[in-house]
């Protein structure tokens, strides 16, 4: 049995869900039907992080929306695949391209939808506000809710883990490259 530490080590992409995770899981809909999400620019930047490691960032997600693009697009995350209802199949089809195992794969979901993939990969990991079904089969809960950071914590959970933190804070904050893009 694998430590968490251990499980963190292996890690070279993460795969996110998306409501309840990057969003704290509420669609706000407009009287004109505009849909509207809030991001936090905390789990912005712990994917900027992995991705300064080499770490990769994908979303897998089961809704589809124009906002999750654009925010992608704005982070550099380049592999999205929305509406993903068979999540497993979509995990399949990513690690086919990316040449991984799913042993080298975090992901952190928040609800029954994403169960199976959970079950499944390295470190399966989940916000402190998931659903009590994923929390018992996740290898790591995050001390902050969907939406409200959770991201960030396993980001700096796998750079810990990895002893990448202080090479991150180092070359990102405390001497950033100038042309670097650092939009969060």
């Amino acid at each position: 049995m694998l430590t968490l530490q251990q499980r963190a080590q292996k890690i070279k992409l993460l795969i996110c869900d998306v409501d309840g995770v990057l969003t704290d899981g509420k669609i706000y809909i407009g009287n004109e039907g505009e849909l509207f999400k809030a991001f936090n620019v905390k789990d912005g930047l712990g994917i900027k992080m992995l991705m300064a490691n080499g770490i990769d960032v994908a979303i897998l997600t089961a809704r589809s929306s124009q906002i999750l693009d654009k925010r992608m697009k704005e982070l550099g995350v380049t592999n999205v695949r929305q509406g993903q209802r068979d999540k497993v199949k979509g995990l399949k089809e990513l690690l086919a391209e990316v040449h991984l195992s799913e042993e080298e794969v975090a992901y952190i979901g928040d609800d029954l939808p994403d169960y199976a993939v959970i079950q499944r990969v390295g470190l399966a990991a989940c916000p402190v506000d998931a659903n009590t079904h994923i929390q018992k089969v996740c290898h790591f809960k995050s001390g902050f809710k969907g939406g409200d950071g959770a991201v960030r914590d396993l980001a700096e959970l796998i750079l810990t883990a990895q002893n990448r933190m202080n090479w991150t804070i180092e070359n990102m904050f405390l001497n950033p490259d100038p042309n670097a893009k650092h939009r969060y």
